[in-house]
């Protein structure tokens, strides 16, 4: 097959997309540079690294990010790779330290990124210059509320034009709490499939699938009402048949599943607390929740958590968690959950957050294990070529707009088709490094449709 430039136009349509974009490894790296390098990615919360010297191991596409809270309090994120010979300078996903010190020739690197020291220094001679050999720092981070974007490109768009109206979503996911009234610290759920990482994105917001693939979860879910007190009135509130929402497509490849009652339970004895704050800006945003909301939902948004939202190209915001996808190949996927406390809420609040997202999300959970079975079917299906196209029709004929906003049905590919349209009109962009490759002749091609 000759080379030629990849026609990402031709690979998806509006109502269907070319299988190649989940298998091609020239498309995957395509990707990591246009989407993953050159544009805002989602890295972590500030509330990962509450202490000074506290550090977690990130990536940015595929290029190794240490995020450290350095010697004055400040957040950093820098590039993992010592200025010497290459050699990584940090390999604990996570922890405490005072600097960095590369394990091949001792080079060591302050909090800050700053060359601290050289053994044998006086062997680079007099013009040796170590202020000039920092640990590189990513060139573009911006924050929202403690959540941390960055970009390897010096420039492009703001942070607050690429995130648009998620702005909202992100202020509801955090019942309007400040930056540090969030506690990132209860662990992380963490688990791959073989599969690519766009199967992820779409699934998360996917409302047509979940009384299929989750029905055992929807089952035990009633037979837990039924033996409850009260039972009828709590079944007819809470069946998960009868979810009312929208999808929307919120632009920039931004989406959400916007409905009313969400239900991570944690099937488990326990009584459901009241919700209740322990300080007095705590008091003050659980009561703007109320007067927004009413008592019954915004007691439900702290509990279980106030949005279902998808921040291009690799944030998920779903319960009380904060979903990182990090592309590892075409065929290879890692998915981080970071389930989220507010400082404000009391401890019997916090308990609940943690035990209805176990329930749903762990390991050993209803829902996580569903999903990646099914992505790993998704990614073999991918191997038929006889006629290589997926379906994204569904509710595309009762599609409106409401403010700029499309919606549609809580079933619909609504979702589905705004991660795709971003991720075309983004793709078919061109860089500097797409003309370098175009000179040098190492363009890439895939087999692709013609019409």
């Amino acid at each position: 097959m000759a080379e030629r430039d990849i026609d990402y136009f031709q690979l998806v349509k509006e109502d269907r997309i070319h299988t190649s974009v989940y298998t091609s490894s020239a498309i995957f790296r395509d990707e990591m540079e246009r989407i993953f390098h050159r544009g805002w990615v989602y890295v972590g919360h500030r509330g990962e690294v509450p202490n000074r010297g506290d550090f977690r191991l990130k990536r940015i596409g595929l290029q190794p990010v240490i995020m450290v809270r350095d010697q004055n309090g400040v957040v950093q994120l820098l590039l993992n790779r010592c200025r010497h010979r290459g050699a990584t300078v940090c390999q604990e996903a996570q922890g405490n330290t005072r600097s960095f010190r590369c394990m091949y020739h001792g080079w060591t690197y302050q909090l800050s990124g700053e060359l601290s020291g050289v053994p044998g220094a006086d062997g680079y001679g007099e013009g040796f210059d170590r202020s000039q050999l920092s640990l590189l720092r990513v060139p573009r981070v911006e924050e929202y509320r403690g959540f941390i974007f960055a970009s390897l490109s010096p420039a492009g768009v703001s942070l607050e034009e690429h995130l648009g109206r998620t702005r909202h979503e992100i202020d509801m996911f955090v019942g309007g709490s400040d930056a540090d009234e969030v506690e990132v610290v209860s662990g992380i759920h963490k688990y791959s499939y073989q599969g690519n990482w766009k199967l992820a994105a779409e699934n998360s917001m996917d409302g047509y699938h979940a009384a299929i693939v989750h029905a055992s979860f929807g089952q035990a879910l009633m037979d837990k009402i039924r033996m409850t007190e009260g039972g009828a009135e709590e079944r007819s509130n809470r069946d998960i048949a009868s979810f009312r929402g929208n999808t929307k497509d919120l632009g920039n490849g931004h989406v959400m599943l916007d409905y009313k009652l969400r239900i991570y339970d944690s099937l488990n004895g326990d009584p459901t607390p009241t919700v209740r704050a322990t300080t007095a800006e705590g008091q003050a945003r659980l009561q703007a929740l109320v007067e927004s909301f009413g008592e019954g939902r915004a007691h439900n948004m702290l509990r279980e958590g106030g949005t279902h939202t998808f921040i291009f190209p690799n944030l998920i915001l779903i319960g009380i968690q904060m979903r990182v996808l990090q592309p590892i190949s075409a065929d290879r996927t890692e998915v981080c959950l970071y389930p989220t406390l507010l400082k404000w809420l009391s401890p019997e609040v916090n308990r609940i957050r943690l035990r209805s997202h176990e329930a749903f999300f762990g390991s050993a959970s209803f829902g996580g294990p569903d999903d990646s079975e099914i992505f790993e079917r998704v990614q073999d299906g991918c191997a038929v070529e006889l006629e290589p196209w997926q379906q994204l029709s569904r509710g595309l004929h009762r599609e409106r707009q409401e403010d700029g906003v499309i919606l549609g049905d809580l079933s619909d590919e609504v979702t589905q088709r705004g991660i795709w349209r971003q991720w075309k009109k983004v793709m078919m962009q061109r860089g500097p490094l797409d003309h370098a490759r175009k000179r040098s002749g190492n363009g890439r091609a895939v087999a692709g449709p013609q019409g």
